[in-house]
C-alpha cells in the first residue's frame, strides 16, 4: 500500500513495514509501458460497482487479443473473490484476536492505492468480527488526507492463461466500491494485470511501477485529463526523463530508503531549473526553510509606501480589521493555554529580573512593582491594539542602561529624574509619531539577513549569559564551605552571641545547616544553651553568629544547578518528543505542546518534595510604589528648570532610535515568510502603539517598553499548527501559526494579578525559571542560520550537511561572511558591556 510512501507485508504476514521510498527495476517500468501500449484501456467507464467494471473490462480487450468464454467466467470469478485486508493492529488488538488464527489456503495479491496515497497487498485471512474490522478501517483513515481517492492494482499469476491480460481503468465518476478498499473512499483509478505462472515477480514489480505512478502528483495530473492511450504514455516518458538510476554494486537493492524530512514542491519539479539547483531545506523547522530561502523577510504590501500622510497606518488597520472577530476564535484551542502559561512565567521572570536591576540602577524610583504593573498595562493594550499581537512586549537591556545613565545624569546636575524622563517620554512618542505618519517602516525592507541574525544572535546570548551569571551568582549567596572535611566534623558548630555578656545560645546555623552534611555538628550540645536560637531569632534579638559551619549551605547551590540544568533539559527533551517514536501521535503532540509547563511542574514537585529551602520567585504583594518618596503620577512642571522640556529632545532622539530599530528589527524576525502568516504584518501600526504607550508609562513612572525578541519567537514557537492527518513515515507538514490576541491578552492579565497570586508563586524556585530563560536563548539561537555556519568552521568538509548555499558559495566565503559577522556581534556585545551602550542602536 502507498500513502505517499510504500509500505510492504514483512515475511511473517502480520505487520506493515516502515513507510519508505519505493526502489523500482527500470525493466519494470518498460514493462510497464508496454502494458499500456498494448493492453486494454478504459477512460471515462460508466460504471457503480466492481462486477459491471470487470464485465466492462473483460468484453473491451483489443481485437485479436479477446478471451475466450471460459477463461473470461474464471478470471471473473478470481477477479471478484472478496479481498481479506491486512490490518495494522496495536498489541492491545493482537491479544484479543489470539483466538483467531489465519488460514493458510489460497491467496492473491491485489493493491490498492489512494492519490496521494494508499496502496493495498491483500491476503486471504479467516474474517474477524465486523464491529472491530470497522474500528481498525476507521482509525487507519485518520491518516488518508481529506479529498483522497483510491485506486485499485491486482496483479498475479493464474494457471488457465497462455498470454497476459493487461487493463488500465479511469472511471468517468468516483464511486465506492465496497470492501475492495481497507478504508471507505471513492476510487477512479483501477490496473489489472494476469499472466501465466513463473513471471509472478516481473508482474509484481510492474503493479508496484504502476502504483508509484499514481502516486505521483504530475502523473496524477495526466492520467486524470488523459484523453487517449498517447498521453499516458507521454506521461510516463516525463516521469521517466526525472528518474534517477542508482548503480548495481553500489548500494543494496533490499535496504528501505527512509523518506526525506522535506519534499520538493511540485512547482519546483514543474520549474526549468534543474534539480541541483533547487533549494533544499535541512529541516522540517520554519527556521530551516528560512534558512534555504534567501527572500526570507517579509517584503510584501505591509512594506509599500502610500506617499500620504498615515497611509501606511491607514493600510495596517485597513488589512488587519476583517481578522479583528477571528484573532479571538481562533484561540479556542488547547495549545493557546500551554503558551499562555509558557509565556506567563517567562514573563513573570523577565520583569522580576529587570525590575531589581531598575531599582538597583534608579535608586527604587523603579522597581519590581512598577515592572509589573508597567508589563501587564503596556503588553494588554499593545495585545488589543496591535498589528501584529503575537509580539511579546518587556523591558530591554539597551533600556536599563538608557535609564541607569539617565539617573546618574540627573543626580549630577541636580534634575528630578522622573520629571526629567518624563519630557524625554513625551518626545520620544511625538517622535514615533513623524515616522508613522512619514512611513518611515518602509526602511525595514532594506533590513538583510546580516542584520537580523547578528541582532538576533546578540539577544538570544543575552538571556542565555543572563541565567547563568544569575545561578552562578548564588554560590555567593548560598557559599559552599569548600574546606569541610568529614574528618573534622567534631570541630564544626555554630552558636549565638548575643550582646548580653555570658549569654550565649546554640544556633541551627543558616539555611543549609538542615542538609545532609551537618547532623553531627548540630547536635553538640553547649551547655550555656538550654535553650537553642534559630538564625533568624539570633539575628533579630541583636545577636551574630560564630563559628566554623555557620555559612555552610552547600545543598542549595548543588540543588539548584540540578534544578536549573534539569529544567533545560527537560524542556529540550520535551519539546522535541513531538518526533519520538514512543506512543500515538496525539499523545506526542500533547506532550510536545505543554512541554516547558510539564518541566516547570516536574521540578518545582521536586524542590517541594526534598524541602530545601532554594531561592523563590518573590513579587510584590502590596500596590504601593517601590520608593515611598514618588506617586503614581508625574507631574511634568515644578521640580526642573523651564528649559529641561527642550533639551530633553536630544536623549529623546536615541531613544527614538534605539526603539524604532529594537521593534522593528523583532517585527521583521516575527514576520518572516516561513512562518506563513495569513493575517499579515502592522509595521506602522506597531510603531504607533510603542509610541503611544511611552507617554502613558512616562507620566506614571513606569518602565518603558519594546518587543522582546526571544519571548516574542518562543511565543511563536509555542503556537506552531501541524497538519492533523500525515500519511505513514511524512513528517507533520507545517501549516503556520495559531494567529490571535487572546494568549498575549491573557499572560498580560495573569501578570497584572501576579501581586495577589504571591502565595502560589512563591513555590516556584527560581533556579527552575532561569532554566527556561537558557532553554529560551539556545532556542532562539538554534533558529537562525549564523548557528549552522559557525558550525561549518568546526567541520571537515566530507562531514558537511548538504546545504543549499554550499552548493553554490565557495566554502571560503562563507567562513569570511561567518567571521565577519562574528567580529560585528562581539563588537556590539563589548558596547553593550560599557557605557558605551546608548549608542548601541547606532552600532546595529
Amino acid at each position: 500500500r502507498w500513502i505517499k510512501f510504500e509500505e510492504k507485508v514483512e515475511d511473517g504476514g502480520e505487520r506493515w513495514s516502515a513507510p519508505h521510498i519505493p526502489a523500482l527495476p527500470l525493466h519494470s517500468l518498460f514493462q510497464l509501458r508496454r502494458c499500456l501500449q498494448k493492453g486494454s484501456l478504459l477512460l471515462d467507464l460508466d460504471a457503480r460497482s466492481f462486477k459491471e467494471i470487470i464485465d466492462k473490462a473483460l468484453s473491451g480487450q483489443p481485437e485479436g487479443a479477446e478471451l475466450q468464454p471460459e477463461l473470461r467466467e474464471r478470471l471473473e470469478a478470481l477477479l471478484l473473490l472478496q479481498p481479506r485486508h491486512q490490518h495494522t493492529q496495536s498489541p492491545l488488538r493482537l491479544l484479543a484476536q489470539l483466538g483467531l488464527a489465519p488460514c493458510r489456503g489460497r491467496h492473491m495479491r491485489g493493491h490498492t492505492l489512494v492519490p496521494p496515497g494508499i496502496l493495498h497487498c491483500h491476503q486471504q485471512y479467516m474474517p474477524s468480527t465486523a464491529s472491530l474490522s470497522l474500528q481498525l478501517r476507521n482509525q487507519f483513515k485518520k491518516k488518508v488526507p481529506q479529498g483522497s481517492e483510491a485506486a485499485h492494482i491486482a496483479v498475479g499469476e493464474v494457471e488457465f492463461l497462455e498470454k497476459p491480460f493487461t487493463a488500465f481503468i479511469r472511471l468517468r465518476q468516483a464511486v465506492a466500491l465496497g470492501s475492495l478498499a481497507e478504508v471507505a473512499l471513492p476510487s477512479r483509478f483501477l490496473f489489472i494485470l494476469m499472466g501465466p505462472q513463473a513471471k509472478e515477480k516481473a508482474y509484481h514489480e510492474v503493479g508496484r511501477a504502476m502504483a508509484t505512478l499514481l502516486t505521483d502528483e504530475l502523473f496524477q495530473r495526466v492520467a486524470r485529463q488523459a484523453e487517449h492511450r498517447g498521453d499516458l504514455i507521454a506521461g510516463m516518458e516525463a516521469f521517466l526523463d526525472e528518474l534517477t538510476v542508482l548503480p548495481p554494486g553500489k548500494w543494496d537493492p533490499n535496504a528501505r530508503i527512509p523518506p526525506p524530512s522535506c519534499l520538493p514542491s511540485l512547482h519546483r519539479r514543474t520549474a526549468v531549473h534543474p534539480p541541483d539547483q533547487q533549494s533544499h531545506s535541512n529541516g522540517d523547522m520554519p527556521a530551516g526553510v528560512d534558512r534555504a530561502n534567501p527572500e526570507h523577510s517579509c517584503t510584501g504590501e505591509e512594506l509599500e509606501r502610500t506617499g500620504r500622510l498615515f497611509g501606511g497606518l491607514l493600510w495596517d488597520i485597513r488589512r488587519k480589521a476583517p481578522w479583528y472577530s477571528s484573532d479571538f476564535s481562533d484561540a479556542l484551542h488547547p495549545q493557546c493555554l500551554s503558551a499562555v502559561l509558557y509565556i506567563y512565567l517567562a514573563t513573570v521572570t523577565n520583569a522580576i529580573t529587570f525590575g531589581g536591576m531598575l531599582g538597583d540602577a534608579t535608586a527604587n524610583m523603579q522597581g519590581v512593582l512598577e515592572s509589573f504593573l508597567g508589563t501587564a498595562f503596556a503588553g494588554f493594550v499593545f495585545c488589543l491594539f496591535s498589528g501584529q499581537p503575537l509580539t511579546i512586549l518587556s523591558s530591554t537591556g539597551p533600556m536599563l542602561v538608557f535609564e541607569r545613565l539617565l539617573f546618574s545624569f540627573s543626580q549630577d546636575h541636580s534634575l528630578h529624574y522622573l520629571e526629567f524622563r518624563l519630557w524625554i517620554g513625551l518626545w520620544v512618542a511625538f517622535f514615533g509619531v513623524v515616522l508613522v505618519a512619514t512611513e518611515a517602516s518602509h526602511l525595514v525592507r532594506y533590513f538583510t539577513r546580516f542584520t537580523e541574525e547578528g541582532f538576533c544572535a546578540l539577544i538570544s546570548l543575552i538571556f542565555i549569559y543572563d541565567s547563568l551569571k544569575k545561578m552562578l551568582s548564588l554560590a555567593d549567596t548560598f557559599p559552599i564551605n569548600w574546606q569541610y572535611r568529614l574528618d573534622n566534623i567534631t570541630s564544626y558548630s555554630c552558636v549565638c552571641n548575643l550582646s548580653s555578656p555570658g549569654r550565649q545560645a546554640r544556633g541551627w546555623g543558616a539555611q543549609g545547616a538542615r542538609g545532609p552534611s551537618l547532623p553531627p555538628a548540630l547536635s553538640l550540645q553547649t551547655p550555656a544553651a538550654p535553650t537553642g536560637l534559630s538564625r533568624s531569632q539570633c539575628l533579630e534579638r541583636g545577636g551574630h553568629l560564630l563559628g566554623t559551619s555557620c555559612q555552610y549551605v552547600p545543598d542549595v547551590t548543588l540543588i539548584s544547578f540540578l534544578l536549573f540544568g534539569g529544567t533545560f533539559l527537560s524542556c529540550s527533551a520535551l519539546k522535541r518528543f513531538r518526533s519520538s517514536c514512543y506512543f500515538p501521535a496525539g499523545v506526542r503532540k500533547l506532550v510536545s505542546d505543554f512541554a516547558i509547563i510539564l518541566a516547570i511542574l516536574a521540578f518545582c514537585a521536586i524542590d517541594a518534595t526534598l524541602g530545601l529551602e532554594t531561592p523563590k520567585l518573590l513579587v510584590p504583594s502590596e500596590l504601593k510604589p517601590t520608593n515611598p518618596e514618588r506617586g503614581w503620577i508625574v507631574s511634568p512642571f515644578g521640580a526642573n528648570p523651564w528649559w529641561v522640556c527642550l533639551v530633553s529632545a536630544v536623549p529623546a532622539v536615541l531613544v527614538t532610535i534605539l526603539i524604532f530599530m529594537d521593534q522593528q528589527i523583532t517585527a521583521v524576525i516575527l514576520n518572516r515568510r516561513e512562518y506563513k502568516l495569513q493575517k499579515g504584518a502592522g509595521f506602522h501600526l506597531d510603531l504607533l502603539c510603542v509610541s503611544l504607550l511611552m507617554v502613558t508609562t512616562s507620566a506614571t513612572g513606569l518602565p518603558w517598553y519594546v518587543s522582546a525578541t526571544v519571548i516574542s519567537l518562543a511565543h511563536m514557537e509555542s503556537l506552531r499548527k501541524e497538519r492533523a492527518t500525515s500519511a505513514p513515515g511524512e513528517h507533520p507538514e507545517f501549516l503556520g501559526i495559531r494567529e490571535q490576541r487572546l494568549t498575549g491578552i491573557a499572560v498580560f492579565i495573569l501578570t497584572g494579578l501576579s501581586v495577589f497570586m504571591a502565595p502560589i508563586l512563591k513555590h516556584i524556585p527560581m533556579p527552575v525559571l532561569y532554566g527556561v530563560f537558557l532553554y529560551m536563548g539556545v532556542a532562539a539561537l538554534n533558529s537562525i542560520q549564523l548557528t549552522d555556519r559557525v558550525r561549518l568552521l568546526l567541520m571537515p568538509a566530507k562531514h558537511q550537511p548538504d546545504l543549499a548555499y554550499l552548493r553554490h558559495v565557495p566554502l571560503r566565503r562563507v567562513h569570511l561572511f561567518t567571521i565577519i559577522q562574528l567580529l560585528c556581534l562581539a563588537l556590539l556585545w563589548v558596547i553593550k558591556s560599557t557605557v558605551a551602550a546608548i549608542i548601541f542602536p547606532v552600532m546595529v
